[in-house]
């Protein structure tokens, strides 16, 4: 589910941000890797298939906040065309961070409960 979001969130291709030919901002890509392992997920091959999507995850908001640092630095240097693209990928990034801090955030609240309920 909260995948789905970050999926969402990467949507706007390999032609870059809406036409402008900023490149950099692309799909995730990293969900459709982790669901092609498989349609039937099942034991222990579910945690590896979470675990590749959460180093997707990382992964692609690494990618997002670079394209967003990078676009920065050109606004203000003067190089950035189309302010748009870096607010877009500012945003991207930001929504991003805060997706992947709340799934960690849960995942610590899942095994916090699992530990007080062994104890």
């Amino acid at each position: 589910m909260a995948f789905d979001a970050i999926g969402s969130i990467g949507s706007v291709g390999a032609g870059g941000v809406a036409g402008l030919g900023v490149q950099g901002v692309q799909g995730t890509g990293y969900l459709d890797s982790a669901t092609s392992a498989g349609s039937a997920v099942t034991g222990a091959s579910s945690g590896g298939n979470f675990a590749t999507a959460l180093t997707g995850a990382v992964d692609n908001l690494q990618q997002l906040q670079s394209t967003s640092k990078e676009l920065a630095v050109s606004a203000v240097t003067g190089n950035l065309d189309d302010i748009h693209a870096a607010t877009l990928a500012s945003s991207r990034a930001q929504i991003t961070l805060e997706l992947v801090a709340a799934v960690r955030n849960k995942g610590v609240d899942a095994f916090n409960e699992i530990m007080r309920m062994q104890a």
